[in-house]
């Protein structure tokens, strides 16, 4: 075989030789077309002219590429805790210098550039703790805390855990559909089986259990069931479920002896009016003893969402409720062999744990800025909202929580046919399309899953409001075009 005019022998590694899990992953939220914005990025550097002077990427939850200020306590905190030296510095508030110092002396050597322990740092998962206490009123033991970098990073390690068999015994995993990419690509990496839920569009994709039972009826055909996964608030659709709803999933799961993965990174993203945040624990700990003692439940959190959107620290944790101790063994030992999640990912989770208090003096700025985040986020929750429901073959749900529209879109036949031709996905094809003529990156509905002959797409709220009229309009434009075209 020769490349670049060399000569190489025949290579170990190859397509064929490889991972052949690896091959089925798919990551929607970058990719065919995240790739191609950045090509056109490229090119409108390079002088190539467009349509557009600029690409908008709305394709993913980045909260501060997108523009959204960091919260000033988190930043002093960390600012202190990766150069102490900062400490004799006068410009820094004191409860900043506390908290700074706490962390650095639970540290080892007084750095955050030493490793942890694998489960993460003491200190911070008894923090961690007490923040579940306070939010729920339910008992937290540091000791079911695993800390981990971001949300992803401890999905990942449960569902790694979860799995086994072989055939009919093959672990099978119930996800939403429209789901987050990263369950299905995890599944499919670790060889799992891929159970669909569709949530219900009509009824502002809530859960029903009684697709739940078809879903999990269908699966014990050819695979064994056994976790059910769900994104509360939701991510791409951007519901918020009801106690009601959370409470009917509970004894859902209990009855099929069914291992339940809570996925609440958005938990303080709430802004439809009536819509509360409910925690599984929170929940599953008032249905009383019955549910409490059997039902097996990790819950996951992040730093990367929420008011905060420090996606690159990579800060997150998981809660372990009722698991077996000798899996537990087993898990900690399995954490231990990637040494521990990022030290200062995980001191940026304890400085959210543990927030300024209203006698501190980084309080009035610290509480103003989080209000400002999460007031901006609300209207442009309910802007989107409104302004997609105007469009003529555009409908979306409210935007309840999270920080995503996913709109359903009307697509004439003769376009569905014209993506058949390129070998596309309609929507897809749609969302190339409005790439390469308005510069707006969204992420197809396709790529998180959705019910045959539908199509939708996935945009993020988190562009700053004039820019993200723009897209609105931008969007808009497009689609009547679109729509013309092929009509």
């Amino acid at each position: 075989m020769t490349e670049n005019g060399i000569l190489h022998p025949e290579r170990v590694l190859t397509l064929d030789t490889m991972n052949p899990n690896v091959k089925r992953v798919e990551y929607a939220v970058r990719g065919p077309i995240v790739q191609r914005a950045a090509q056109i990025e490229k090119e409108l550097k390079e002088g190539v002219k467009k349509p557009f002077t600029e690409v908008i990427r709305a394709n993913i939850g980045d909260c501060h590429a997108m523009g959204q200020r960091p919260i000033t306590f988190l930043r002093q905190v960390l600012a202190l805790c990766t150069y102490p030296e900062l400490l004799e510095d006068n410009k820094f508030p004191e409860d900043a210098k506390s908290r700074a110092r706490r962390i650095l002396q639970a540290c080892g050597g007084g750095s955050i550039g030493s490793y942890s322990m694998s489960q993460g740092i003491e200190l911070i998962r008894q923090d961690v703790a007490r923040y579940i206490e306070r939010r729920d009123g339910i008992p937290s033991n540091p000791d079911n805390i695993f800390l981990s970098a971001g949300a992803s990073d401890g999905i990942s390690t449960m569902l790694k855990i979860l799995v086994s068999g072989e055939g009919s015994t093959r672990t099978g995993v119930m996800i939403s559909i429209p789901q987050y990419p990263l369950y299905s690509a995890a599944l499919a990496d670790l060889g799992a089986v891929q159970i669909n839920y569709y949530l219900d569009e009509a009824n502002n994709w809530s859960m029903d259990v009684s697709e739940l039972r078809r879903a999990l009826a269908e699966a014990r055909k050819h695979c064994a069931p056994r976790a059910l996964c769900v994104i509360n608030p939701g991510n791409p659709t951007g519901q918020v479920q009801s106690r009601k709803c959370i409470e009917e999933v509970i004894r859902f799961a209990a009855e099929e002896n069914l291992f339940l993965m809570a996925d609440e990174v958005y938990q303080d993203n709430v802004y439809a009016e009536g819509c509360k945040f409910h925690s599984f624990k929170k929940v599953l700990f008032e249905m009383g003893p019955k549910y409490s003692e059997k039902v097996e439940l990790a819950s996951f959190h992040s730093t990367s969402k929420c008011y905060m959107g420090e996606c690159g620290f990579r800060g997150g944790y998981m809660e372990l409720i009722n698991l077996d101790p000798s899996v537990k063994a087993q898990l900690i030992k399995m954490v231990s062999v990637r040494l521990c999640p990022p030290v200062a990912g995980q001191a940026l989770l304890d400085i959210v744990m543990n927030p300024p208090q209203p006698e501190e003096p980084s309080y009035p700025t610290y509480k103003k800025e989080r209000t400002a985040v999460l007031d901006d986020l609300a209207e442009k929750a309910k802007m989107t909202e409104e302004i997609f429901n105007k469009v003529p073959g555009i409908s979306c749900n409210p935007v309840q929580g999270a920080m995503y529209a996913f709109p359903r879109i009307e697509l004439p036949q003769k376009a569905i046919e014209a993506a058949k031709e390129k070998g596309q996905v309609p929507d897809m094809f749609y969302c190339m399309r409005l790439l390469e003529e308005k510069g707006i990156c969204l992420v197809p509905g396709s790529g998180f899953g959705q019910r045959e002959g539908t199509f939708h797409f996935r945009m993020t709220i988190l562009p700053p409001t004039e820019k993200l009229k723009v897209v609105l309009e931008k969007v808009k434009e497009f689609h009547l075009d679109f729509t013309a075209q092929y009509s």
